[in-house]
């Protein structure tokens, strides 16, 4: 695999680049604030699997937002500049806005945020008031039958509609809309998000259906190309490529031709990006994860509840990300099919 070492134009002047053994830097951190969801999503946290009498984890495992402030702090000196809060659904953990704002003060930090929206209507204004600096929502279909059906909870699209709409009275726009596509499922719905949202000054993103965790019946011919994806749109409203924002940036980027606003895919399946991923993951338990597609990660919290020192905190991550090889998607194949995979819900994404 050959990595373009492009990297400069992210590095801060005061932060030398750590680097993996690709020479990818750590720039991001992706942090599991909750393992639990009120979405039973099948691509996700299946029913059968997440049912009633599944065990999530007990409050004392879970990170405080002490304990998620102080590994932000120990990430960011060691060059990440964008976190983004996930789940499981991280609207449903208490008091979230106290968390952005403890984040949000740490300096040349970006604070996002990724939910389902069923919450955000009611939580999008104290978030942005926190410090919150951008928010992505997952929205699979506008056909409400299709959507409720998806996500598995009977909960309708128009309250998610009212959630996006309320980001953007916060001043939290534009707002990202990402909707993962799956083949007989929802992608004859993809036009109806297209138009809906051309125009709007918000982004929609498609998500090729990954092979996430081991719970989902992830199958190939369920996956719909992101060229598909774009043939579609664009046999109906033309599009023109555009050059990515940034280094890692993990969707490709496309305009309307008439200036109406722009739309992408994210391709992990069909044309992989490892080489420009600059991705680390905190999940809720505190463990260190470098890979979407990783079988298990390296625990913080043990270190941290233990008495570890930051200088401790930084050796550990420094070794873990020094020795970084992970580029799943790429080597994806029938001899990785069977590999045990931390589960979406455990990652945060």
């Amino acid at each position: 695999m050959t990595i373009p070492m492009h990297h400069a134009d992210l590095e801060r002047p005061d932060v030398p680049a750590l680097l993996d053994r690709f020479g990818r830097p750590l720039r991001d951190l992706r942090i599991s604030v909750t393992d639990r969801c009120n979405f039973r999503c099948r691509y996700c946290m299946p029913r059968e699997v997440f049912g009633p009498s599944f065990q999530f984890l007990p409050r004392e495992e879970i990170l405080t937002f002490e304990e998620i402030t102080r590994l932000t702090r120990v990430f960011a000196g060691l060059g990440v500049r964008k976190v983004r809060l996930t789940g499981g659904e991280p609207t449903l953990r208490a008091d979230l806005p106290a968390l952005v704002r403890m984040l949000a003060a740490i300096d040349d930090l970006e604070v996002t945020l990724t939910t389902n929206g069923s919450l955000l209507a009611h939580q999008a204004q104290a978030l942005a008031d926190a410090g919150l600096r951008r928010i992505t929502v997952s929205l699979d279909s506008l056909d409400d039958a299709v959507f409720r059906s998806m996500n598995d909870m009977d909960f309708p699209v128009q309250l998610v509609l009212d959630g996006i709409a309320a980001a953007e009275r916060a001043g939290l726009a534009p707002v990202k809309v990402n909707a993962v596509v799956r083949r007989g499922v929802n992608e004859h719905t993809l036009l109806d998000l297209a138009r809906h949202f051309k125009g709007s000054g918000h982004v929609l993103r498609f998500i090729e259906y990954m092979d996430v965790g081991n719970t989902n019946g992830w199958r190939m011919d369920e996956v719909v190309p992101g060229r598909e994806v774009v043939e579609r749109i664009s046999a109906a409203m033309p599009l023109v490529p555009l050059e990515a924002n940034y280094r890692g940036e993990v969707a490709q980027r496309w305009a309307y031709a008439d200036g109406s606003g722009e739309v992408g895919v994210i391709t992990s399946v069909t044309e992989p990006f490892c080489g420009d991923c600059t991705r680390a993951r905190l999940t809720a338990a505190g463990e260190l994860v470098t890979c979407l597609f990783a079988s298990h990660g390296l625990d913080l919290r043990g270190r941290l509840r233990d008495g570890s020192s930051d200088a401790d905190l930084v050796h550990v991550i420094r070794g873990v990300w020094s020795q970084r090889d992970d580029r799943y998607s790429e080597i994806r194949s029938a001899a990785t099919a069977t590999l045990p995979r931390l589960e979406m819900s455990h990652l945060g994404g």
